[in-house]
């Protein structure tokens, strides 16, 4: 089989179309599955299922009508998660549109030429920069540009196009499925699972540093490796042919500006100031969602964009951001249509036996392994939060386990997008910087293990301290 029509093989319909058979399976199922419903008591404002409570009821099968107006329905119920991810897209927008994070990485870039330390902090400075990106505020697709930077700088330094992708990609994936400021995927499935918008932050930034200082230092080996035997290399012919094609040139950057200096200290007071207002005053996701809006108006303005520009800038950032609205839109839609059938907890009532174990500890592995596997097929980290928390969140409660932990093993599952094909980032990542999807997955199977005890090493703890 050829390595195109291997890849074929792999395609699936996107999150959209899933998303949509999805939402018609549901439909279906409404009018084969009972109704059922579990008791539930009030506890610290939350409404929790009564375990052993669990009885059945006349369901009510949603018909034609129904399935369309689904998608609008999602639309209306999580219209605040919508208009927030539209706001913090916007607002990163008018940052990448200063170029203060484009010229950071370049003057530390420019830094490895004069200096041995710069070389040797190289990997484990930028990683931990883009791995911060993802854990902060969700960089995703923003790292596909810094494919461009980083392979012909890898490649200067003895590297190979390996190392040059995993800086910013495995970074920033790293970051993001470890977040523990990240709005789009932390913030989405508290939210939507009833718990404080970034509580937790103390445990989960001991897990990103976890997670981040261990890729940091495979990929060190890893490249002081092939800097030793370029022959080693899975991409040695290409990167033979690329030092050919590209070099680096960082002589005509003159260094960081004042206002480049000033926009990223407006960013990091910005995401301070989010800290506090969550820890100490209860912020949700419409203070947040401010806060942000106000860091678009203030970095514009000290960046020296002109009004045209400034709003130009949020409204395509806003714009970039549809994709995700529906996603979210879709996925709520799905849970409406099935908790108007009332066929949810029935549904809970199944899944219960999959997951319960005699340990928590175990329930919550088994949590990880089923987001895992979802993530195959819906890798929108909002997404999957949005389709799946509503379901996760009650079972936790089921099995013995806290939110908490259940959103940690929602975002572990998110480990497994830099290896998969049918992730447009990773597929996208990859045509950028021409290595083919095989020789990637054979390189990352070490990694990819690593994360898999990583990931359910790092539940223990939540389980047994009874994580809230």
């Amino acid at each position: 089989m050829s390595q195109k029509s291997a890849m074929r093989t792999f395609k699936l319909p996107n999150t959209f179309v899933l998303l949509c058979g999805i939402l018609a399976m549901i439909a279906l199922a409404t009018w084969l599955v009972p109704g059922g419903k579990f008791d539930t008591q009030l506890v610290n404002g939350k409404q929790l299922i009564i375990p052993g409570t669990f009885h059945y009821v006349a369901n009510k099968p949603q018909g034609l009508a129904a399935l369309m107006m689904a998608p609008i329905k999602g639309f209306v119920d999580a219209s605040l998660i919508i208009g927030f991810v539209l706001i913090v897209g916007g607002a990163f927008a008018v940052l990448q549109k200063t170029e203060a994070f484009d010229s950071l990485i370049k003057a530390i870039a420019k830094a490895h030429t004069s200096s041995r330390f710069v070389r040797a902090a190289i990997i484990p400075v930028f990683f931990t920069m883009f791995s911060l990106g993802g854990a902060t505020f969700g960089m995703n697709e923003e790292a596909i540009p810094f494919i461009l930077i980083f392979v012909p700088l890898a490649l200067a330094l003895g590297y190979d196009t390996i190392t040059g992708v995993s800086i910013p990609f495995i970074g920033s994936q790293v970051g993001f499925s470890a977040a523990f400021l990240n709005p789009f995927n932390v913030g989405i499935a508290q939210g939507i699972a009833g718990v404080p918008i970034f509580s937790g932050i103390g445990y989960r930034l001991i897990v990103w540093a976890i997670a981040t200082a261990v890729s940091i230092v495979f990929l060190m080996w890893y490249a002081a490796r092939i800097k030793r035997h370029p022959e080693k290399s899975p991409t040695y012919l290409l990167d033979i042919e690329k030092r050919s094609e590209h070099s680096m040139d960082l002589d005509s950057f003159a260094g960081m500006t004042r206002t480049h200096r000033a926009v990223l200290w407006i960013f990091m007071a910005t995401l301070l100031t989010m800290v506090v207002g969550v820890v100490k005053y209860d912020w949700f996701i419409d203070e947040i969602a401010a806060l942000f809006l106000v860091m678009a108006i203030v970095v514009g303005l000290v960046g020296r964009l002109d009004m045209d520009s400034l709003v130009a800038s949020f409204v395509q950032g806003a714009r970039d951001m549809v994709s995700v609205a529906l996603v979210i839109a879709l996925a709520r839609g799905t849970m409406i249509l099935a908790r108007d059938a009332q066929i949810i907890d029935t549904i809970l009532h199944a899944l219960t036996p999959l997951v319960a174990s005699s340990s928590p500890v175990f329930a919550a592995q088994k949590m990880f392994f089923m987001q895992s596997v979802i993530n195959f097929f819906i890798h929108s980290g909002s997404g999957q939060a949005a389709l799946t928390m509503p379901i996760m969140a009650p079972l936790a409660d089921l099995v013995g386990v806290t939110r908490q932990t259940a959103i940690l093993a929602f975002q572990f599952g998110e480990f497994t997008t830099p290896m998969i094909p049918t992730s447009g980032i990773t597929v996208g990542v990859l045509a950028l910087a021409r290595v083919p999807w095989i020789t990637w997955a054979k390189w990352m199977i070490p990694l990819q293990l690593i994360y898999l005890v990583l990931a359910l090493l790092l539940l223990i703890p939540p389980c047994l301290m009874h994580w809230q």
